[in-house]
Formats: structure tokens, C-alpha cells, sequence
């Protein structure tokens, strides 16, 4: 990221500093004109937003490996993709499975925003994803050829294929996309961010973007580096190992997948006929320097809910709403009490009493934590629901343990014009993107 693409600020004890990355830099508008998700509940917008309004859960036993050994056994698999179904064998051996699942879902959103239209090589369309595992499988496979057998048996694309902006790459290559391109790494909460500065591309003069995340963090060393946060779930039972905000909750299981979006300048959306799906309004980022607490660490998560609760301020500030204007909440929902009972009082402390009306509700509870590509998927759901007017339910809500709304068992029928999508990411990154209905669409 550029150094005048940040807006810096400090608050309170000068703990949260905040990155308004979608600051007002002009006076378009920037909407959602095509959706592209691979998830383990579905692949493609439609099978996930169906399996997403059932509260279907796709938790299962780890099939990539044998997880035996390992204290995590569960995951969120995507297993009815087959990526050597519509990307080249060429670039198969050159990537990693994270980018292989981005690329299908560029593809869907791209043919839904009917990007062709433009023309192969187009300077207008730019690309920017977010990665937080990268191409872990891929680089334990070469690294392992190393050290059993020699340098001569590293392949080429080594240096590549595991570094967190191949996705982004391989997306403007294989698209031509020769608009301006990026990659953010803030774990988690990447998937809000590069939508954010896929929006403030829009605003300095880039009409499309592609833009969001994928992850493919089940193998055993991505699977080892997760394990060491302490967070994840070492629960047996898939219906049980991975509950946002109950009292019960032991953790979350991390998942493969994630969602691409096309984002356009709204003008030139409608000058090109193409619907608007729903509009980017408001975004704000922040971080709070500090180690990922330990999961009984109740004070040190209590630190991480300021910087959440200044982004949510920050999100709804520039989108230009208040509170009591917010219709629904897609949150983070880490399924760890403390964590959990920090994302509610960042809620209270942003949104007032206001934060115990609002529909809230977690998804990505049925399919696992996708780092940066969750967040993305969150950002495609919420695209949906104002669509269709639905919150989608919870999968899996048992033995409720905090006091807000969570929206469990079906979806609730309600009319949304704005939606709060909500993410954090290891070692302080925090993030809050209002999504809200398209006026006059």
C-alpha cells in the first residue's frame, strides 16, 4: 500500500492507531456488480448463498492429510471444486491451491460483472486480494524436496507460488487486467481491507477493481503455525467445535475458500447496463500493537475491543450513518469466550444500546475460519442478504452466552439497507466495511 493511500489517527491511550483506507478521496460511488465464492458449503454465489440460508455446516474431519497426530483434526474443506476443470495445467503446476481457488472465483465474478465487455487488456480493471496463510501447501512440498533429495529437485516456481501476491498476480495475468494491482496482508481482517482499497482505487480514477481473498490454510504446516495461537478448536465433534458467541464455545476450526468481488464506479456500471448488486459506503481499519492474547487472557482481549469499536465508528462515520441506522451485523465471531466477549463490548461501545437490537450473525460458524478469505465470503453474504432482504442464521448456536441478537436456526426475514461486516486478525489488525443497498437500483 502506497503511503498516501493511509489516513493515521491516534485515540484513549494512543494503544489503536487507525487506517481509514477508503477515505473520501472524490465523489463517485463505488458498487458490487459481480460475485464470484468457493467455499466448502458451495461453489459459485448461488449453491453457497442457498447452503448459507439453511445453516448447512460443512465442518468434517481433515481429508488433505492424516491429522491423527495432530491436536486440530477438524476443518472446513472445499472438496466439489476441481480446479483442473477450468485453469490451465500450465499455471496448475505453477501455483498453490489458494490461488488456484481464487481464480475460480474470479472467474465467476467476473463473467457476473460481464468484464469481457471491456476487453482483454483492459488498463481499467485492477486487481488487489488479500492473503494471510499464502501458498503454504505448495512451499512445504518444495521444501521438503530440498532437504530429502536435493536442490536440483526444487522446482522453478518455488520463489512464486508461496508468496502471498501470486493470487493477485495470476488474476491480472490471466484476465489482463492491467489496471492498478495490489495485495494486503492483514490476516483475518484482509479480506475487508482490500475491498476498502479496491474502493479508494475506484475514487482516484480506476473504474473496476476485482478485489478479495482466498485461503487454503489445511495442510500440515499452515495447520502447525495456526495451532501455536492456541485458539483453535481440539474438539473431535464437528457439530460442536466451532460455536461464536456460546457459552460453550472451544475455539474455531480453520477452513479453505474465500470470495472475489467486482467492484465499479457506479456511473460507469450504468453506462455499460450492468445491474448494481450493492454499494461499498463505508470502511475503516485499525491496530492495536500487541501479541495475539491467550484465550484466557480475559483483560488482554478486553485491550483488542477498542480498536474494533474505533473501526466500527470510523465505518459507519464514513458512510455517513448512525447507528441506529446499521440493520444488521455480520461479525467475527472468533467462537473463544474472551475474544467473543470483546467483539460485543467494541459493539456496545460503538453502537450504544442500539448494539443489543441488531441482527447479528456468523456464518462462517457452519464452514470454519478462512483467514482473509472469510472475511471476503462475509462481504458476499452481506451482498446477498440486502438483496434478498434475509439475515442468514448461525449454524450450530447452542447455549447463547452474551447479550446481542444472534440470528440462529433460519434466516430472518428483514429489510436491510445497511449491513456491518466485521473483522479481526492476529496481532492487533481490526476492521469494520458498511455494505448498504443501491438508491435508485
Amino acid at each position: 500500500m502506497t503511503s498516501d493511500a493511509v489516513m493515521t489517527s491516534t485515540v484513549s491511550a494512543s494503544t489503536v492507531s487507525a487506517s481509514t483506507v477508503s477515505a473520501n478521496t472524490g465523489t463517485s460511488r463505488t458498487v458490487v456488480t459481480g460475485l464470484g465464492v468457493v467455499a466448502p458449503t458451495g461453489v459459485g454465489a448461488g449453491g453457497y448463498w442457498r447452503a448459507t440460508l439453511d445453516g448447512e455446516r460443512a465442518i468434517g474431519r481433515i481429508s488433505r492429510f492424516d491429522a491423527t497426530r495432530y491436536p486440530v483434526r477438524l476443518a472446513g474443506e472445499v472438496r466439489a471444486a476441481d480446479p483442473a476443470d477450468r485453469i490451465s495445467p500450465r499455471v496448475l503446476v505453477q501455483t498453490d491451491r489458494w490461488t488456484h481457488l481464487a481464480l475460480l472465483a474470479a472467474g465467476e465474478a467476473a463473467a457476473a460483472a460481464d468484464l469481457d465487455a471491456l476487453g482483454k487488456g483492459s488498463f481499467d480493471i485492477g486487481v488487489t486480494t488479500a492473503a494471510g496463510a499464502g501458498g503454504c501447501a505448495f512451499g512445504q512440498r518444495e521444501i521438503e524436496a530440498l532437504w530429502s533429495r536435493g536442490p536440483g529437485h526444487v522446482g522453478p516456481y518455488q520463489s512464486i507460488a508461496w508468496f502471498y501476491a501470486a493470487s493477485t498476480g495470476q488474476i491480472s495475468i490471466g484476465g489482463g487486467f492491467r489496471g492498478p494491482c495490489a495485495v494486503l496482508s492483514s490476516e483475518a481482517a484482509g479480506g475487508l481491507d482490500a475491498v476498502a482499497l479496491s474502493r479508494r482505487a475506484i475514487r482516484r480514477g480506476n473504474p473496476v477493481q476485482l478485489c478479495g481473498g482466498t485461503e487454503a490454510p489445511v495442510s500440515p504446516y499452515a495447520l502447525v503455525s495456526q495451532i501455536q495461537s492456541g485458539l483453535l478448536s481440539e474438539s473431535d465433534d464437528a457439530a460442536s467445535a466451532y460455536l461464536p458467541f456460546s457459552g460453550s464455545a472451544s475455539g474455531y476450526v480453520p477452513a479453505e475458500g474465500g470470495a472475489v468481488l467486482v467492484l465499479e464506479e457506479l456511473a460507469h456500471a450504468r453506462e455499460r447496463g450492468v445491474p448494481a448488486l450493492a454499494e461499498i459506503t463505508g470502511h475503516t481499519a485499525a491496530f492495536t500493537p500487541q501479541q495475539p492474547p491467550h484465550r484466557e487472557d480475559a483483560d488482554g482481549w478486553a485491550r483488542t475491543s477498542d480498536a474494533l469499536a474505533f473501526a466500527i465508528s470510523g465505518a459507519l462515520a464514513d458512510a455517513g450513518i448512525a447507528p441506529s441506522e446499521v440493520d444488521a451485523v455480520f461479525a467475527d465471531g472468533m467462537g473463544v469466550l474472551n475474544a467473543d466477549r470483546a467483539e460485543v463490548a467494541a459493539l456496545r461501545a460503538a453502537l450504544g444500546a442500539r448494539a443489543r437490537d441488531i441482527p447479528v450473525t456468523v456464518p462462517k460458524a457452519g464452514i470454519g475460519r478462512a483467514c482473509s478469505g472469510a472475511a471476503a465470503l462475509d462481504v458476499a453474504a452481506a451482498v446477498l442478504a440486502l438483496r434478498d432482504g434475509r439475515v442468514p442464521p448461525t449454524p450450530g448456536a447452542v447455549d447463547l452466552a452474551h447479550d446481542i441478537d444472534l440470528v440462529t436456526g433460519a434466516p430472518r426475514r428483514k429489510p436491510l439497507r445497511h449491513v456491518l461486516c466485521l473483522a479481526r486478525g492476529f496481532g492487533g489488525y481490526a476492521s469494520a466495511l458498511v455494505v448498504s443497498g443501491v438508491e435508485g437500483a
